[in-house]
């Protein structure tokens, strides 16, 4: 698929429907077929569009991805504090978690698509550092001591409560609660 063509209307709901597929019975147990009748379309259609099914899965976490992306930067934007925006991911979590209930899309891409080479495994791999990376810029900006590290703690106990959430514990409570304490912890410089 090439990354600069607009999506077509018929390739939105290729998207779409695999999507709600992948996410809901897994990559690899879902067929083009499956996911070309519930688009509406035909496999033709969907080939012409994406090339293969690898790039339709590259596609759909590309989508996710984004969307995952502008939610978080609309928390960090709207925390009162630098203190507060490294802890916002949380926050984004929380509102992402009342429509996603089957733990992390990417996790579960990583886990089905273990090839570095897949670009579906490189998009999924890429989320996971790109929040590392965020954590890691918010708690500088914040003038938190260790941000390396405190971003590694944050990242851990996001992607943790991430991954019990199909457990029923909302765990996502006690990780922020955790979270906002190594914010305190790591402390901050007057000027912030």
């Amino acid at each position: 698929m090439q990354e600069t063509r607009p999506l077509t209307p018929a390739g939105r709901r290729i998207v779409a429907a695999a999507e709600e597929l992948f996410y809901h019975r897994g990559i690899t147990a879902v067929g083009v077929d499956l996911i070309a009748e519930h688009s509406g379309v035909t496999k033709r259609t969907l080939y012409n569009q994406f090339g293969s099914k690898d790039h339709l899965v590259a596609a759909y976490l590309t989508e996710r991805d984004q969307r995952w992306r502008s939610l978080v930067r609309a928390a960090v934007d709207a925390a009162d504090t630098p203190a507060q925006a490294v802890t916002a991911p949380f926050e984004a979590l929380r509102t992402w978690s009342e429509t996603n209930t089957r733990g992390c899309a990417f996790i579960n891409a990583l886990a089905e698509l273990p090839d570095p080479a897949h670009p579906a495994h490189r998009i999924a791999a890429n989320q996971k550092l790109w929040l590392l990376n965020l954590f890691e810029e918010l708690a500088v900006a914040a003038g938190c001591s260790h941000p390396t590290t405190l971003a590694t703690r944050l990242l851990v106990l996001h992607e943790g409560a991430i991954a019990t959430q199909p457990l029923s514990l909302d765990s996502l409570p006690e990780s922020t609660a955790l979270a906002r304490a190594l914010v305190r912890a790591a402390g901050t410089s007057p000027h912030h």
